[in-house]
């Protein structure tokens, strides 16, 4: 499964990679929304697949501060 294998990869990353992860992530969901309002999407779904990614890296920066 990919999403697994995407985690693992995120599992291995600092918390600097995370972090530089994360903004890029957050660039790509703000440009998605841009061209979502604009009529210029074509897959939309792909707002949601950022948006869980997103929530999947702060997962897993939360985790390395715990532990």
């Amino acid at each position: 499964m990919k999403t697994k294998k995407y985690l693992d990869d995120l599992r291995d990353k600092t918390p600097e990679e995370l972090n530089t992860e994360l903004v890029t992530a957050k660039k790509e969901l703000f440009n998605l929304r841009f061209q979502n309002a604009t009529n210029q999407l074509d897959n939309t779904a792909r707002i949601r697949f950022v948006r869980k990614n997103i929530a999947r890296i702060n997962t897993i920066i939360t985790q390395k501060k715990t532990s």
